[in-house]
């Protein structure tokens, strides 16, 4: 049976596209993954499939003499994945990007493995940008960034298994006292929640007593002081689709992944895409896009206020937004594997 390395982490939507092609071909290849010690995808992947781990360095977006290390530590990784990948024996390695990706991608090339890379946004990070350089072809899940790319195949994105057949009434299992009659707004600001997103939805509460809002506030940022019969916090939903299955409307940040999760299901949405304080802009080019062809509605964060808030989902809760048919990816970039796979 042919081997597929995995590789990609530093948040979920680096690791779910990852998961998803697991679920769909585990019957038909062996799986490995090679990620960061004590990371997000340590903790998601280790039940799936056998994980390895080598040092790895991030690129701090500011002067700091932690970056003076990276090369130091770039190679020093490269060094400790050649010995697992020549032990281990992958036919191809699929990354999906993150900084986790880096030597991996160098590892595989120097051992003249095959590496495919995955973008998910409308842009390549910088990651992206060094691991191209590695790779026989870049698969995206904008069909626009692929025409931009000389490597670029459009192949969509991998969606799991959760999101074809999902149960609402799981979601509502876990809500208590939840109000049937009342339309659903589910907010989710990643996997680890965001700061800013869950104040601005605190504060509207008062003015959203005629909703049931489902709040997925992010690992350590749960309120238990906050009494309101229609509101509902959540840490982390481990079935996540079943919560989308539930909402009329998704309010959520601008990563790719989790918008085309979001439009997979053909559910409204509010995007408040990171800002570029806080990242590269990739997902205010997301967020943009998705506005453009009438598939959300965009708040950016600068200009995010309660009135602005509550305005917009009262307006969207009722519009009539764009559908895509979007289909499952994970085929498509499948066939991109196997062309390269011996």
């Amino acid at each position: 049976m042919k081997k597929i390395c995995l590789t990609g982490g530093g948040t979920a939507g680096h690791i779910m596209p990852n998961i998803a092609l697991f679920e769909n071909c585990k019957d038909d290849f062996e799986f490995m993954y090679i990620g960061a010690k004590e990371s997000m995808e340590e903790k998601l992947i280790t039940p799936l499939m056998p994980f390895f781990s080598a040092p790895m360095v991030k690129l701090v977006r500011s002067f700091t003499l932690k970056n003076f290390k990276i090369p130091f530590v770039l190679l020093n990784s490269v060094l400790k994945i050649k010995k697992i990948l020549k032990e281990q024996k992958p036919d191809i390695i699929f990354s999906k990007g993150g900084f986790v990706s880096v030597p991996v991608a160098i590892a595989g090339f120097i051992l003249k493995i095959p590496v495919i890379t995955h973008e998910s946004d409308l842009t390549l990070g910088l990651a992206n940008k060094i691991i191209s350089k590695f790779s026989k072809k870049i698969c995206t899940s904008f069909e626009e960034t692929a025409l931009s790319l000389k490597k670029g195949v459009f192949t969509g994105t991998a969606i799991r298994k959760c999101f074809e057949n999902p149960n609402k009434s799981m979601a509502k299992t876990q809500l208590k006292n939840f109000d049937e009659n009342k339309k659903t707004i589910l907010i989710i600001g990643g996997s680890l929640g965001s700061k800013n997103l869950n104040c601005a939805i605190l504060t509207a509460l008062n003015s959203l007593k005629e909703y049931n809002v489902v709040h997925i506030v992010g690992k350590n940022n749960l309120k238990p002081n906050i009494k309101q019969s229609n509101y509902y916090q959540i840490e982390f939903a481990e079935n996540i689709a079943d919560f989308f299955d539930l909402a009329d409307l998704i309010i959520t940040r601008g990563g790719s992944n989790c918008l085309f999760e979001i439009a997979y299901m053909n559910k409204k949405m509010i995007i408040i895409p990171l800002s570029k304080q806080q990242s590269r802009g990739d997902q205010i080019e997301n967020a943009n896009l998705f506005k453009k062809k009438n598939l959300a509605e965009v708040i950016l964060e600068e200009d995010l206020t309660t009135t602005k808030l509550v305005n917009a989902i009262n307006n969207c809760i009722n519009k009539n937004f764009n559908y895509l048919n979007i289909k499952n990816g994970t085929q498509n970039i499948l066939n991109v594997i196997k062309s390269y796979i011996k």
